[in-house]
């Protein structure tokens, strides 16, 4: 995740670059960057999923995998529907690396 030198606002990736969509900034995206995260579609939505290592500083929580049963989870927030309604939980198992979330 990258913050805007500008305003403080979290940064989105866009054409080829990282965009800030409150001040307009602009920075070129670099190998690293694009290798952080990747687009999965469920439900006709994208989700974003986290990929390799870079989870590694996400907290853990007590959550049973469907996968492969380990106990063990890395869990992050998302908001998906309208800004009145609750976050989506994720999840991502530390064995196995199967991701799922969590419905309310």
């Amino acid at each position: 995740m990258e913050f805007c030198p500008k305003c403080k606002s979290m940064m989105f990736p866009g054409a080829g670059n990282i965009e800030c969509r409150k001040c307009g900034y602009t920075k070129e995206q670099g190998a690293a960057t694009e290798d952080m995260v990747s687009k999965a579609k469920q439900d006709d939505r994208e989700v974003t999923i986290l990929e390799e290592n870079f989870d590694q500083g996400l907290p853990t929580t007590a959550a049973r995998c469907p996968e492969c049963g380990h106990n063990v989870a890395y869990w992050w927030l998302r908001q998906l529907r309208s800004a009145d309604e609750s976050e989506t939980r994720f999840f991502k198992c530390v064995k196995c690396a199967a991701t799922w979330r969590e419905y309310d």
